[in-house]
């Protein structure tokens, strides 16, 4: 199996929204921020193929389905749909996707699935060959946005989704198309039911899979956010995503699960360690996957 890093098109965001209540002091020497207190984000997908014999695509990214006015409000960058162009780059069409799994459905994370926004057509939905799997409370979510929320979802594309005929919703660690070769982590400190796909890795030690890569989204979207106290302002609950964060990178760093990030600019892949003072922190950083195997060295 091959794994690729598939570039979509990239926003700005505040930053004091995207590190919540860490002072600006600290993250602008994380991210530097432009003259509207913005900060570049990439909207990263993750390929991976053959993955129990298909082509799977994590995530689809912002894509490029806004209209004028929101494309200039999120500052979206790249010219037309940069997913497209990306995966074609790597040889494969949208076509060619058989199974997209989705962590959640904010716009950011779903609206890749989109066709190019034109005047006066409806939104439409691309890859037609492939199964959309969504997690069960993150889908009753989608469908019924609380307030604070609704504006991250898109709301034509729940019934998109559901009239392709070709939606699984997901309940449980295992999806009825991936079988055993993907794991599913949950978390609800960002929005409910957040669903963190793990390619188990190949090798076993006491029962459990090692080598593997997770897919992070929204619970660890960079390096920067792997210190576990930094959360987001847009998290829902920030105490909460801290102690699910904090368990899942337990687990990772115990079985050698490498990070893989969406919305961090300049690394799509990390490997995880503990420093001396007992803090978590991404190495052995990759910005771009092409046609790198599971478990192969940095």
């Amino acid at each position: 199996m091959k794994l690729w890093s598939i570039e979509g098109n990239t926003q700005r965001l505040d930053g004091g929204s995207m590190f919540g209540n860490a002072p600006r002091a600290m993250w602008s020497k994380w991210m530097a921020p432009d003259e509207a207190n913005r900060i570049a984000l990439a909207t990263r997908a993750l390929l991976a193929t053959p993955l129990a014999g298909r082509t799977v695509l994590f995530e689809a990214g912002i894509g490029a389905f806004f209209e004028p006015k929101l494309r200039e409000r999120y500052a979206i960058g790249g010219e037309g749909h940069v997913l497209l162009d990306s995966l074609r780059d790597a040889g494969f069409g949208h076509e060619d996707i058989d199974v997209v799994v989705l962590s959640h459905l904010h716009f950011d994370h779903a609206g890749g699935l989109l066709a190019l926004w034109a005047e006066g057509r409806a939104p439409e939905l691309l890859f037609p060959n492939a199964t959309f799997l969504v997690g069960a409370e993150q889908w009753q979510r989608a469908r019924n946005p609380h307030p604070r929320d609704r504006a991250s979802y898109i709301p034509e594309l729940p019934r998109l989704l559901e009239d392709s005929g070709r939606l699984e919703i997901v309940e449980g660690d295992r999806s009825r198309t991936l079988g055993d070769a993907v794991r599913f982590h949950y978390s609800d400190g960002h929005t409910p039911g957040l669903m963190l796909a793990e390619i188990v890795g190949p090798e076993r030690v006491d029962g459990q899979a090692h080598g593997g890569v997770v897919f992070c989204a929204d619970l660890v979207p960079g390096k920067p956010w792997v210190h576990v106290p930094i959360t987001m302002g847009y998290d829902r609950n920030a105490e909460l995503l801290i102690d699910e964060k904090r368990a899942f990178l337990e687990d990772k760093l115990a079985r050698n699960v490498h990070l893989f990030f969406t919305p961090d600019p300049v690394c799509a892949l990390a490997q995880l360690e503990r420093d001396g003072r007992g803090r978590f922190a991404g190495v052995h950083q990759m910005e771009r996957l092409q046609a790198r195997g599971l478990g192969e060295s940095a």
